[in-house]
């Protein structure tokens, strides 16, 4: 604790909580350790302000220099659209179905290459593709073929509907697409949805969320989060009106961070959230877990886990898909879908690295069939 404290301790809670889903702070506190248990705790938990601006510090450089995002998906090479095309139609002709050649050919090219099998196929054989693989495929198999077919603006759309659709609403989901894709993801979603459902994403969110939280997922819709680099003095603002807003009555204080942290861009926001600490001696994070609850406090937490860290924010989003009983298969595959062109290796080793288990075989242990190949196959492989 002592010798880790000035470098990398709010690393290594994070990395605690994560594992153990419990803070490191309460573990001292109910864990009977006497010897200099206040100073401990003080270390772990409450805060320790030269340990975060150091900790943000590393956060901000990686960013910069980024462990560069790497995808587990490339374009295929020796690329033949009209082979793949010919190849599909033999797989889904006659009796029965080829379900190995479909998936060997879907989930080991790039979208860009799906989208011209899909032009070819129609072209060639004067049918639609995606009629055909509905008609032979089903339940997660077909979702997940279907999903890696559709374009990502197309398959966004489609994921905000499922989230909205229905009896209830999958706010997790919700969060999730509108805060972790860039402003150009966003207003194709919304081109794509007012395309396929005649209505638009924002209508559709008005109507099926309220309050505060409708108010955030309007915000992040328009797709108008600024780009750029931090602006020193700004953010130094930024971080003193969001630390005064502490101090506001809730309602002041949801609007204040929305207008903040809905708006500014990801490097811009990590130069606030250090100002942060410097001004209040408290992280961002502690604040919002301790001051703000449900929709609003999830749709909050998730910005600042993208801002420190997406590849691990989405592993922690997969970690929960698959743990415990039952598997939360239609976030399985958004994120698998979505990520394996992006981050998904980067995604990898986050999930190893917190988690003490490969996604690979967290994947393998949690699913079957045709289905866990084909997210093997966009896994990429055992780490």
């Amino acid at each position: 604790m002592i010798c880790r404290s000035e470098i990398d301790i709010l690393d290594i809670r994070e990395c605690f909580r994560l594992l153990y889903e419990k803070s490191l702070f309460n573990m001292i506190t109910v864990g009977h350790v006497f010897f200099n248990e206040n100073r401990l705790k003080y270390i772990a938990g409450e805060f320790f302000p030269e340990a975060a601006q150091i900790a943000y510090k590393m956060w901000e450089m990686s960013a910069m220099t980024k462990v560069q995002l790497r995808p587990t998906v490339r374009p295929a090479s020796s690329f033949d659209p009209a082979a793949d095309a010919q190849a599909l139609r033999k797989a889904m002709k006659g009796f029965g179905t080829d379900e190995d050649a479909i998936i060997d050919i879907v989930a080991q090219r790039s979208n860009a290459q799906r989208q011209e099998i899909r032009r070819t196929f129609k072209s060639l054989l004067g049918r639609d593709l995606m009629k055909d693989l509905k008609s032979e495929l089903s339940k997660n198999l077909e979702r997940l073929i279907i999903g890696l077919m559709l374009t990502p603006a197309e398959f966004d759309a489609k994921m905000m509907r499922k989230a909205i659709e229905g009896a209830g609403t999958d706010e997790h989901a919700l969060i999730e697409i509108l805060v972790t894709r860039s402003n150009e993801e966003i207003l194709a979603m919304n081109a794509a949805y007012q395309h396929a459902y005649k209505k638009s994403l924002e209508e559709a969110i008005n109507s099926d969320t309220s309050g505060h939280f409708c108010r955030i997922l309007v915000s992040l819709v328009q797709g108008a989060r600024e780009d750029g680099p931090a602006d020193e003095e700004r953010a130094i603002g930024d971080s003193q009106e969001l630390a005064d807003a502490c101090n506001a009555e809730s309602d002041d204080m949801v609007m204040k961070f929305m207008s903040i942290l809905c708006t500014r861009s990801f490097p811009h926001l990590r130069k606030v959230f250090q100002e942060f600490v410097r001004y209040s001696n408290k992280d961002i994070e502690q604040i919002i877990k301790k001051e703000m609850s449900g929709d609003v406090k999830n749709a909050f937490y998730a910005i600042v886990r993208s801002v420190k860290n997406q590849p691990s924010y989405f592993a922690d989003r997969l970690y929960k898909a698959m743990k415990g009983l039952g598997t939360d298969d239609r976030a399985l595959i958004r994120i698998m879908v979505s990520r394996s062109e992006a981050d998904l290796f980067n995604i990898r080793k986050e999930f190893k690295e917190t988690h003490d288990v490969s996604l690979h075989e967290f994947i393998k242990g949690d699913t079957s069939g045709d289905y866990r190949k084909t997210l093997l196959l966009l896994c990429g492989g055992e780490d």
